[in-house]
């Protein structure tokens, strides 16, 4: 089916314009004419055209001079030229410039007609490369960490300085705080985000194995080594290679790294061919790798080759005041996979989570958020969809909600999980009043007010302990 566009022909013969023109609507395009080359400029800065079809030749000035303009101003404009007289040189030059093509008259409609539908082809394929690149970022971009504690502001300042540039990244963190998606954002920000962005969880293999995967092998090498392979370092060529739980790593790997780390370079298992790479490393581990350098257990080189740069990932019971924000997250995202409308977590939930522990961190958070929004029969959370771990748990003080007897109601039975829940936040960020405002979601006079009203003070915290 033929592509249908807007179009702007440029020629000073009227009766050629005309005719073009009107064959080129008869197609069922949009189509404008102009016989100068300023006529030209005037319409384009009016209206952004598909394609501009001109003459070489125009009264005022050069046709090449509107390519100029065209390539400057209105880059995603193809620009097809034509002449009389076309010469290899010329049409060199035209390209050169930033035509699209360039055509000798007298011109066939076929051929006209053949040239605008590879031009609108190759804008399709443009717009569609950017809109994946949008679906990227949406995906794996910095956008897609959730967090509007301090602790997380510090790392998006400091991701956003190190991530266009070939520094090795270490992330540190404990399992479910998302590295994986950090070093997915790293890349993204980078120049490197059209290239491979490839991940080896370090820790899923047998060492023997793990060294084939990451640097490839050639036939023969080992039993069962059939045919040549590549490794992934090869694969992330010109990209990122995204190296989690590194600490797992043994000795000869851990050699193998340093060199690949220093000179970009490495032979495959087996074989005696060098292999150069440009890859960009970041590595992940929930270990502490200082530790594991005094036990010998990881090399000293190596740790301080790959420590040029390290983020911490906080664990999620370290910015507690970032819960509402992940879940009303994972709520939406829920919402699509499962039809449902859910509005939210009510009180007595959200509190509950605030309260608990986060083993699992993140990670966790997610799973219980989906199991809620399967297992809820009503379109708000209640404690009651809520595993019962996070109901109960007097052991971690995940939760405790005082029993409704007497004339208790609902509000005193909140008001001891709500004073906890502030003396937390207050103790996480030093007594730091306004930065505990922000993280609660509440400005500082409420604060100051709740305080109060539970006779909350850091002279009084201190003397309990």
């Amino acid at each position: 089916m033929m592509n249908q566009a807007s179009l702007l022909v440029v020629d000073d013969d009227r009766h050629i314009c005309e005719a073009m023109a009107d064959y080129l609507r008869s197609l069922g395009h949009r189509t404008e004419t102009a016989m100068t080359c300023r006529d030209a400029i005037d319409r384009m800065k009016e209206f952004n055209f598909h394609v501009v079809i001109s003459d070489v030749n125009l009264p005022d000035q050069d046709g090449f001079q509107l390519l100029e303009w065209a390539v400057a101003n209105s880059p995603s404009t193809a620009v097809i030229m034509l002449t009389g007289y076309g010469t290899i040189e010329s049409a060199v030059e035209a390209i050169r410039l930033g035509a699209f093509d360039y055509l000798t008259k007298p011109v066939i409609d076929d051929e006209l007609n053949f040239s605008i539908q590879r031009a609108l082809g190759q804008r399709r394929i443009v717009e569609e490369n950017n809109s994946l690149r949008k679906q990227l970022d949406d995906k794996f971009g910095l956008s897609n960490i959730i967090g509007r504690d301090y602790k997380m502001s510090k790392m998006f300042d400091l991701l956003e300085s190190v991530a266009d540039t070939r520094t090795t990244v270490l992330i540190l963190g404990e399992n479910g705080t998302g590295k994986t998606i950090t070093a997915r954002a790293i890349h993204q920000l980078s120049a490197r985000r059209d290239q491979p962005f490839v991940e080896v969880a370090c820790g899923a293999l047998p060492d023997s194995l793990l060294e084939s995967e990451l640097f490839g092998h050639v036939k023969g090498s080992f039993t069962g080594a059939t045919m040549d392979k590549p490794g992934k370092f090869l694969q992330a060529n010109g990209g990122t290679i995204f190296l989690d739980e590194i600490g797992t790593a043994s000795q000869s790997l851990q050699v193998k790294l340093l060199r690949v780390l220093q000179d970009r370079e490495f032979e495959p298992v087996g074989g005696n061919t060098t292999h150069k790479v440009d890859v960009r490393l970041i590595l992940a581990t929930n270990e502490d790798l200082e530790a594991r350098v005094r036990s010998g257990d990881f090399r000293q080189d190596l740790y301080y080759r790959i420590n040029v740069i390290s983020v911490t990932q906080p664990p999620l019971r370290e910015r507690l005041g970032d819960i509402p924000l992940l879940v009303e997250h994972y709520i939406e995202e829920f919402n699509k996979q499962t039809g449902k409308r859910i509005r939210g977590f009510d009180d007595l939930a959200m509190n509950a989570l605030q309260r608990y522990n986060w083993p699992g961190n993140v990670r966790e958070l997610v799973n219980i958020v989906e199991r809620a929004i399967v297992l809820t029969k009503s379109d708000v959370v209640t404690i009651l969809d809520l595993p019962e771990h996070l109901r109960r748990d007097e052991h971690d003080i995940a939760f405790n909600f005082p029993r409704l007897t007497g004339r208790a109601g609902l509000k005193s039975a909140l008001a001891d999980p709500e004073r906890q829940i502030i003396i937390d936040a207050l103790e996480q960020h030093g007594w730091n009043r306004q930065e505990t405002a922000r993280v609660l979601g509440i400005n500082r006079t409420t604060l100051y007010k709740k305080m109060k009203k539970y006779d909350i003070s850091y002279e009084k915290q201190v003397q309990m302990y």
